[in-house]
């Protein structure tokens, strides 16, 4: 599976998970103190509301929940297809999420947690995007099967079995990427609080524009990627 990668899949994966990485930063530096990027925490805020009786709560969590998951129905819609290739409307689906990250910043600054589903939304975006090629599940906002993966790579390595060295330079690119994402995350949120956002919005859109750019420019190319 993952030998039929392109080559512009690791690159662009590691990208994102940097962006995720300073997103979720901000998350659990700012006033709510939680995950944006992914919803095994949030699903769990969730529960322990929901046993608490904290309506409150649950009305919150919940929404995150629903934003996230709004965020990868809109994905869908707009990739329309499981593989990953060039000539797919990728643009489109980086610059909404550019946009989402750079309305959530003013929202977040006056303590609105709209900016919270806001962020989620394009997390959402971000990771339905990239989730999965030909079967391969590549996951760019959250980690714990990508590490579960190379775990398993490492204890067949242990017992002689081989391994593909290009899934696990692909997957160790995507952790390393994440981590590095964040301690930017933090260091530009400890600088400029919230509006430390307008960086994973401006790259995300960045992207998107010139690749859209790039797609318009090369009309067979968008053609053969379908």
């Amino acid at each position: 599976m993952f030998a039929k990668l392109p080559r512009w899949v690791l690159g662009g994966g590691a990208l994102l998970a940097f962006v995720a990485g300073i997103v979720n930063a901000c998350g659990f530096l700012g006033v709510q103190h939680q995950g944006i990027t992914h919803l095994t925490g949030t699903t769990t805020l969730l529960g322990i509301a929901v046993g608490g009786r904290d309506v409150a709560g649950v009305l919150h969590f919940a929404a995150l929940i629903g934003a996230f998951m709004a965020g990868c129905v809109a994905s869908g819609a707009i990739v329309q297809d499981s593989t990953l290739r060039l000539g797919r409307r990728y643009g489109v689906v980086l610059v909404i999420e550019g946009v989402l990250l750079a309305l959530a910043v003013p929202l977040l600054v006056r303590g609105d947690v709209s900016g919270d589903y806001l962020a989620s939304a394009a997390c959402g975006l971000q990771n339905a995007m990239a989730s999965t090629y030909s079967g391969a599940v590549l996951r760019t906002t959250h980690f714990s099967g990508t590490l579960t993966d190379l775990g398993i790579f490492l204890g067949h390595r242990l017992r002689g079995l081989p391994v593909d060295a290009r899934r696990v330079r692909l997957l160790l690119s995507l952790v390393l990427a994440f981590l590095c994402g964040a301690v930017a995350g933090t260091w530009l949120f400890a600088r400029l609080g919230y509006a430390a956002l307008y960086v994973p919005a401006a790259a995300t859109a960045a992207i998107g524009s010139v690749y859209g750019v790039y797609q318009h420019l090369h009309p067979q190319r968008r053609r053969a990627g379908g």
